[in-house]
């Protein structure tokens, strides 16, 4: 996994989580709903990457 798609991915789950707390706080269901896909998506990319990287060893 190179530090690009690292990167990337993290990025992606830390837009999750201010989205949806932007979302709660506004009491915006859409953007609460965006966030968590977000967030959920980006930590499962990064739990695959890590996966494949650790049975590569």
């Amino acid at each position: 996994m190179g530090v690009g798609q690292t990167v990337k991915h993290r990025t992606q789950a830390f837009k999750g989580r201010i989205a949806e707390r932007v979302g709660r706080t506004t009491r915006n269901r859409r953007l609460q709903r965006q966030g968590r896909t977000d967030r959920v998506s980006g930590n499962l990319k990064q739990a695959g990457s890590k996966a494949k990287h650790a049975f590569r060893r």
